[in-house]
């Protein structure tokens, strides 16, 4: 992988080995089991009522696990929640959050919070991983367009793939060559989220694919307002989910870097984001005047390949 290893990349390696590098454990909360069970389910009905993806990936965790992936989960959403429906104090209010989110010790009402800081600390999650996710977020408040893809590669990898690398710690991995996997999977699925919803980004004052890449197709900003989808617009969206498909293969082979009692539930939330790539082709790239989706009954109907790619192992590109 590295022989093939580009500028992007690397960066993003870096930044993921300086979490590493400044890394102290925190030592376990200290509440009541019934305090601490409440501040679990809390985080599971959050994950439950905003990504039935995740919720039916994580399912096939241990129970444990579960849990704490779906911690992780309410902590990434809270934190989007605050830039997406912050109002005129979001930047107050994010600040707030992200003292009380990197508490080792929140209050026992703090339902997320503490939720949060018991996965982290049992997990030994690294709180840089966690650091580095809120300053993408807060991006967001500030938002610029990225000129090129190195740029949003750099806003993915803050946002997305510090998803990966601190659920890897709550799943088990073999070690630091499982590292460039995980970002490239979050790339992955942060571009597949990026193409799903340009039309609710673009209502929300955002645009995030590269205007360098844009131009490459003459394609102008004004042709996202006016939602045009001609030739240049198909071709464009073709490249787009062309890379990205590139970067799921070759991050798949990670999969079996991970402990075997969690590569069903990362495969399984891999390859069913990916396949919104499908639903995006199967409609003539139309991301204007609909959101590209799979239904609950196509999840389930693609689970038992997925059951046995994870199982078998997935090939190096």
């Amino acid at each position: 992988m590295a022989s093939t290893t580009l500028s992007w990349e690397q960066t993003l390696f870096q930044l993921a080995d300086q979490a590493l590098t400044n890394h102290t454990p925190i030592a376990p909360v200290k509440v009541e089991n019934a305090q601490l069970e409440a501040a679990y389910q809390h985080c599971t009905d959050i994950t439950k009522q905003h990504s039935q993806t995740f919720y039916l990936a994580s399912a096939l965790l241990p129970y444990q696990q579960r849990k704490a992936v779906r911690a992780l989960y309410a902590f990434c959403r809270i934190s989007d929640d605050l830039v997406d429906c912050g109002g005129p104090n979001a930047h107050q209010d994010l600040a707030a959050w992200r003292q009380l989110a990197l508490s080792p010790h929140p209050s026992p009402q703090d339902f997320v919070a503490l939720a949060w800081a018991d996965t982290r600390a049992r997990y030994n999650i690294p709180r840089h991983y966690a650091e580095q996710l809120l300053d993408g977020v807060t991006q967001d408040l500030n938002f610029h367009r990225y000129q090129t893809f190195s740029d949003l590669a750099q806003y993915c990898y803050a946002v997305a793939s510090t998803v990966g690398l601190m659920s890897m710690h709550i799943v088990g991995f073999s070690g630091p060559e499982a590292i460039p996997y995980a970002i490239k999977l979050g790339v992955a699925l942060q571009l597949t989220n990026i193409l799903r919803d340009i039309q609710e980004d673009w209502h929300n004052g955002r645009f995030y694919l590269p205007l360098d890449e844009l131009a490459a197709f003459n394609l102008t900003i004004d042709d996202i307002a006016n939602r045009n989808q001609d030739q240049r617009w198909h071709h464009f969206m073709q490249f787009q989910i062309e890379r990205t498909r590139r970067l799921y293969r070759e991050s798949f082979p990670g999969i079996d870097m991970l402990n075997p009692q969690g590569r069903f539930a990362i495969s399984a939330a891999a390859e069913l984001y990916r396949a919104i790539l499908d639903d995006i082709e199967e409609h003539q790239y139309d991301v204007f005047s609909r959101r590209a989706h799979t239904t609950r009954l196509e999840k389930v109907s693609l689970l038992p390949g997925i059951w046995w790619r994870s199982h078998a192992g997935y090939p190096t590109p």
